[in-house]
């Protein structure tokens, strides 16, 4: 499925670690963009028919060798040209300006001085708070272009040719760190392109209800693998909503779930949404498998390998269908043309990939052109109930990397019970919500603790509870200190097993939000 509208911005990707805030920031303006490598052709824009082109930062540098650079036809496409930090030295230097390593490098909070307040800052204070992130700076204007802002260490902070529609800004207007930054982003898309709110998630629903219709057929059959979790589900209910029982859910119960989250999804998608879906129940087979297991690595691939495993034979039994459903994101596709190459493997994520060629099924990815927070609003647009909507991410593995070290069915039982009080408490204060994903983890420790007289020599738990927007970047959060003491005092007398509890405060980087 790939939903475009009429009305687009283009962002080309030179290897910033922000370029996905650019096109959130966007998508906010309820207008359509997609991020491309900078080394589309010009062929290929023209194909893609842009009504404005953004150019991103780079952690590359114009006075190194193998400095990433467009083609110079970019500025020829007839539209409005915006270019981001190195976006905008790439501007200068290919449009006949200078650009110089700057004396200081410019990092953090700044101060733009703004020269004119007309087109891409109308409607700001003559002084905004901006955030830098640079060690080149431009020191010679191209011909046709003016300043129109500056700071202490950047003389040229933002420029701008009117007659071409060609502006640049020194600074990343798509963090959160400059304030001002959406309503520049917004004088550019909205005010220098001339576009509309046109990407609405209503019209989303609606197109893209009608594609796979189209796509499928009157008669063609599908197959989704449902994990209970937002993605998949959205994935699912938009697909139903397009095919009705010609779709077929299966969900792989690979006995490390959480407490009670099989019978949440057949409550869920039986009797809330109605569809056609299979329980398999395979934990016995999972814990085979896993059995004696510790190494992080091979547990995620042991589970990754058995769910296609065991997703495979159900879905022959099934047998007849044409399409495989799975809950792609944007950030997904964005990755896979990553102009900054195979990146290390932190840790495997697994999911259905691997069946398409597995089981010759074509497939469906409905999600393909949306963020998570599109998903959800998605979602709510399709009168999805919202404890499906807002659920906190939960890996594919399972309680499997949550258990430290081997994994057993009595680890698993006490985990399972410390989690739900952890849950039950988080939510009870209302903070559910507020946090990107709040777990426990079992240590592969044991500690000497005192109970009732008598020495314990038992487990220790780990509470991890994080804030994010993305789980690029994450902050431990700082729960309250009564919280924490009654999570703790709870667990230590209601969960046999576990005798001392500790809170996580890493934050990632350096950490990651899962410890395996």
């Amino acid at each position: 499925m790939h939903f475009v509208p009429d009305e687009k911005i283009l962002i080309l990707d030179f290897g910033s670690q922000v370029t996905q805030l650019i096109a959130r920031r966007v998508r906010e303006l309820e207008v359509y963009c997609e991020i491309h490598p900078y080394s589309m052709s010009i062929e290929a824009i023209r194909e893609f028919a842009p009504n404005g082109i953004i150019l991103s930062g780079s952690p590359a540098s114009l006075g190194k060798e193998g400095a990433p650079l467009p083609t110079e036809e970019v500025y020829k496409v007839g539209v409005p040209v915006l270019g981001i930090c190195y976006g905008l030295q790439v501007t200068t230097h290919l449009l006949g300006g200078q650009v110089e390593q700057a004396d200081h490098r410019e990092y953090g909070h700044a101060m733009l001085q703004i020269d004119d307040s007309a087109g891409l800052f109308e409607g700001l204070d003559s002084e905004v708070q901006v955030w830098m992130s640079h060690g080149d700076r431009i020191s010679g204007l191209p011909n046709g272009f003016r300043r129109i802002a500056h700071t202490s260490n950047s003389p040229l902070a933002a420029i701008a040719n009117e007659k071409n529609t060609v502006f640049g800004v020194q600074f990343h207007p798509e963090v959160v760190h400059t304030p001002c930054g959406k309503q520049i982003l917004s004088n550019f898309v909205r005010g220098v392109c001339g576009l509309h709110a046109e990407w609405t998630m209503e019209s989303f629903v609606e197109r893209t209800v009608a594609e796979i219709r189209e796509k499928v057929g009157p008669e063609g059959r599908a197959i989704c693998g449902l994990s209970g979790g937002v993605d998949s589900s959205v994935a699912a209910v938009l697909v139903h909503k397009a095919i009705g029982d010609r779709l077929h859910c299966i969900y792989v119960d690979a006995g490390i779930m959480r407490e009670g989250e099989t019978e949440q999804v057949e409550k869920t998608f039986r009797e809330h949404f109605h569809m056609n879906l299979t329980v398999v129940r395979a934990g016995e087979m999972f814990l085979e498998r896993l059995a004696g297991e510790s190494d992080p690595e091979k547990k995620r691939k042991i589970i990754g390998n058995t769910f296609i495993d065991v997703f495979d034979e159900e879905a022959r039994k099934l047998g007849g269908a044409d399409y495989l459903v799975q809950g792609t994101l944007y950030p997904d596709v964005i990755e896979s043309v990553s102009v900054k190459g195979p990146s290390v493997t932190i840790k495997t994520h697994h999911n259905v990939g691997g069946l398409p060629e597995k089981m010759k099924l074509k497939l469906i990815e409905p999600l393909r052109e949306l963020f998570k927070d599109e998903v959800r609003a998605v979602g709510a647009a399709m009168d999805m109930p919202r404890e499906v909507l807002w659920r906190q991410p939960f890996p594919g593995p399972g309680l499997a990397i949550r258990v430290l070290g081997a994994v057993s069915p009595e680890r698993l039982a006490v985990l399972r019970k410390a989690d739900l009080i952890f849950d039950e408490e988080i939510r009870g204060a209302g903070l559910y919500d507020q946090l990107w994903q709040s777990f426990v983890v079992l240590l592969p420790v044991k500690t000497v603790g005192v109970m009732g007289d008598e020495r314990t020599y038992e487990d220790v738990c780990a509470l991890r509870a994080v804030t994010s927007e993305d789980a690029m970047t994450a902050d431990w959060a700082r729960l309250p200190y009564e919280l924490l003491a009654k999570v703790s005092s709870r667990i230590i007398n209601e969960v046999r097993g576990i005798n001392r509890v500790t809170y996580d405060i890493t934050s990632k980087p350096p950490g990651t939000i899962e410890w395996e």
